[in-house]
């Protein structure tokens, strides 16, 4: 990783920390997030995933319109280190522990290579 990417990766990861405390203390059944990124081709290659504990969970999370709620956040969270999303309803996703268990033997890294190889690379 060249050193420009370190930098940016460690703003990165502050903002996102941010957004997971706030989210953590405000919406119901979420419990973590991660980012997943290609530095050949940011911001476009950026993908954001939030994990909700079940299925029924996250939901009611949209059916609350949390959903826009944290698209808000993550916006404003990478908007203050100036990286602008330019499709950030594409890039940022939401799934479920529950979820990755029924499908992945509950193996997050198989789950999320699945989604690394469907990031946009132009």
């Amino acid at each position: 990783m060249k050193k420009s990417d370190k930098k940016i990766d460690n703003a990165l990861r502050e903002a996102l920390t941010n957004v997971c405390e706030i989210a953590l203390d405000s919406v119901e059944g979420f419990v973590w997030l991660t980012h997943l990124v290609n530095y050949n081709a940011f911001p476009n290659s950026l993908k954001v995933v939030c994990v909700f504990e079940t299925d029924e969970l996250l939901s009611k999370a949209i059916e609350d319109k949390q959903d826009d709620y944290f698209y808000t956040l993550i916006n404003n969270e990478l908007n203050s280190i100036n990286i602008k999303l330019n499709q950030l309803r594409q890039q940022v996703s939401f799934d479920t522990e529950e979820a990755c268990e029924r499908s992945h033997a509950g193996k997050w890294n198989e789950r999320l290579a699945k989604l690394q190889s469907k990031v946009t690379l132009h």
